[in-house]
């Protein structure tokens, strides 16, 4: 009997010892994949994009996002993403009016916007960015996507909604109400962290010639080509 009831004990501290060790493999709270550092840590300022033709990066594309942490929200790597997610957005290769993680590589919740909503419309980041209400009213018109080079679309969209995110300036937690041309961009953006593209949502698609032409002379002067140590080849 005694040695059953040592065995236990035994037992027992096993298990505490391995839920202790569980719950300190990361006291940092950070939990970048090491695919995740590499792109954060090794991209140029103006990062790879995305595209739903390459099959690696439609992966990527059609993933679910996830949150930052509070660590990582604090983090030197966080800040590289805001930034470079910026210079990316308003490279003339690019030249967007916004932009999300997923299109770089990165299934994480954050995006950027030009507001024109804004006297200077200027292009701001959001981090951790839900949206929390969509209007009932619905316009549709035309939208284009960095990730689906060459088309444009008809699209659907409310013409107003609610947002809740982590502001960088502050670092804290806001909402906002948004409408007109602005929440269409933010219901676009936001689309791609729960792995959606304006395609799946459009009444048409079609081909856009003056889109094609100026790609196409970017690809000349090898503004799209994917880094050779980028980690989903």
């Amino acid at each position: 009997m005694k040695t059953i009831r040592t065995a236990i004990i035994i037992m027992l501290l096993a298990v505490a010892c391995k839920s202790n060790t569980a719950s300190t493999d990361n006291p940092s709270g950070i939990t970048f994949t090491q695919e995740e550092l590499m792109i954060l840590n090794q991209s140029d300022s103006v990062m790879y994009l995305t595209v739903i033709g390459d099959k690696s990066d439609s992966l990527i594309l059609r993933k679910t996002s996830r949150d930052f942490t509070d660590e990582e929200l604090q983090s030197k790597e966080f800040q590289t993403l805001a930034r470079n997610l910026l210079a990316t957005v308003q490279d003339p290769s690019q030249d967007g009016v916004g932009i999300s993680a997923p299109q770089v590589g990165l299934n994480l919740r954050m995006i950027a916007v030009m507001r024109y909503d804004k006297e200077d419309k200027p292009i701001e980041p959001y981090a951790n960015i839900h949206i929390t209400y969509f209007s009932p009213n619905i316009k549709s018109g035309p939208e284009g996507c960095l990730s689906v080079p060459n088309y444009r679309g008809i699209v659907p969209r409310s013409d107003s909604i609610i947002v809740s995110y982590y502001d960088i300036n502050s670092k804290t937690n806001k909402t906002d109400t948004i409408g007109g041309y602005t929440a269409i961009i933010f219901q676009h953006e936001t689309d791609h962290l729960e792995g959606i593209l304006y395609i799946d949502r459009a009444d048409s698609v079609f081909f856009n010639q003056k889109s094609a032409d100026e790609r196409k002379l970017y690809e000349q002067q090898g503004a799209y080509t994917k880094p050779a140590w980028w980690p989903y080849n």
